[in-house]
């Protein structure tokens, strides 16, 4: 079993989110992970849904992590390539399955994203 992990190309924090909710509002926020996975406020639920598939398909968590929460070894895996989708074989192996380009071409529409993990997950 593997886990996921998604970076945003932003910092976590009480100012950084409410620069990111500003930021949205006027249609300046440019994380494309963000925009798949959060509504102004919580993750949607067609995130939530994508993410108890992949458990069940693939056996692989997901979670979530800012710039600035990574661990070392994430923020070796994905500096200065945010936002990006990282993946953890278990045996601290970090690779990047998903980069920025990937997510752009997503646009966020969650069921195009979900095709691009999974079809990025079954060549892994």
């Amino acid at each position: 079993m593997a886990e996921l992990v998604g970076v945003y190309s932003a910092d976590g924090g009480l100012l950084a989110e409410f620069r990111r909710m500003l930021g949205r509002r006027v249609g300046s926020h440019a994380c494309w992970l963000s925009q798949l996975t959060h509504s102004p406020a919580k993750p949607t639920s067609e995130w939530q849904a994508l993410v108890k598939s992949l458990e069940t398909e693939f056996g692989h968590t997901f979670s979530l992590a800012f710039r600035n929460t990574r661990t070392p070894e994430q923020e070796a895996a994905s500096s200065g390539r945010e936002p990006c989708i990282l993946i953890d074989d278990g045996q601290g192996h970090l690779s990047m399955i998903v980069d920025w380009n990937d997510l752009e071409l997503a646009k966020g529409d969650i069921e195009r994203f979900g095709r691009i993990l999974r079809s990025k997950l079954l060549m892994y």
